[in-house]
């Protein structure tokens, strides 16, 4: 049976309207997400934790839609609430969104010839990772036959510096100002294998490692890894970030490590200086 010419009228009415509202719809949705883009961006022209005016002022919206922004963008992780404070900050997830990017950025262009020429000479898999907030953040890696023993570090992986081997060689060469506020966080210990190190005993080691320029330990994320490192250091004498190199122990010593790769590592550092300086790039913030 055909519909009435006015049920039909009603019909098409009602679907007109349905379209209209999810059309409404569809833009609002891209009118917030681009609102809630404004507000992350806001970030990177001012100071890493902002009040909420501060917010709304540089990313150009009143102050409640800046402040539906930021309660959205805090239930989803990309922001934090300062304690004691009406401050906002990023949080470490929104780098997260960068990560895929890394690869195609000059950064890693730059250290993956450094890195593969090392990985021919001493056949272990060698990475590339720079300081972020407290955490070591991996760049670029290349790898040496890991794959079969089940233990890789993707790009992108990011590590508290202060008790890895790569961390270490970092922050011993960091200015005061820059040591500072990594010693002053306390690292997740979630998926790690070793235990905290504290600033007491921390110190002390920096010292150790400025002396002898380079860091041999067992890795932070897997057992049976023994770990050489080396920072890469600008003109005055401050890591851009560092170089590592990891064996598994079962067919070479920490000791065996450091005699047959010291030399090589030493030489990638150097050029991987180079490197970064005549780019006129730096690598850690």
């Amino acid at each position: 049976m055909s519909k009435s010419p006015r049920k039909a009228a009603v019909a098409h009415s009602l679907a007109t309207e349905k379209r209209k509202n999810a059309d409404k719809n569809q833009r609002n949705s891209v009118q917030s997400l681009a609102k809630g883009f404004r507000v992350l961006e806001s970030f990177s022209r001012g100071a890493e934790e902002m009040t909420l005016t501060e917010i709304a002022d540089a990313s150009d919206l009143d102050p409640g839609t800046t402040f539906r922004m930021l309660n959205t963008l805090v239930a989803l992780g990309y922001v934090a609430r300062v304690p004691d404070s009406k401050r906002f900050a990023l949080t470490l997830k929104v780098l997260d969104l960068g990560f895929h990017a890394i690869g195609r950025q000059d950064l890693r262009a730059m250290v993956r010839p450094t890195l593969r020429s090392l990985v021919d000479e001493v056949s272990e898999a060698a990475s590339f990772g720079v300081l972020e907030g407290g955490d070591v953040l991996y760049i670029e890696r290349v790898r040496a036959g890991f794959a079969r023993l089940g233990v890789d570090i993707r790009i992108g992986t990011r590590i508290p510096a202060s008790i890895t081997v790569i961390g270490q060689a970092i922050l011993a060469f960091l200015p005061e100002e820059k040591l500072r506020p990594v010693l002053e966080t306390r690292p997740a210990q979630e998926g790690l294998i070793v235990p905290p190190v504290t600033r007491a005993r921390l110190l002390p080691k920096l010292e150790r490692i400025r002396a002898d320029g380079f860091v041999l330990g067992e890795s932070a994320i897997s057992a049976g890894l023994c770990v050489l490192a080396m920072p890469v250091l600008d003109h005055d004498g401050i890591a851009l970030g560092a170089i590592s190199i990891a064996a598994p122990t079962v067919r070479t010593s920490a000791d065996e490590l450091r005699k047959r790769a010291l030399d090589p590592l030493r030489i990638a550092a150097r050029n991987a200086a180079r490197a970064l300086e005549a780019s006129g790039g730096t690598a850690s913030s």
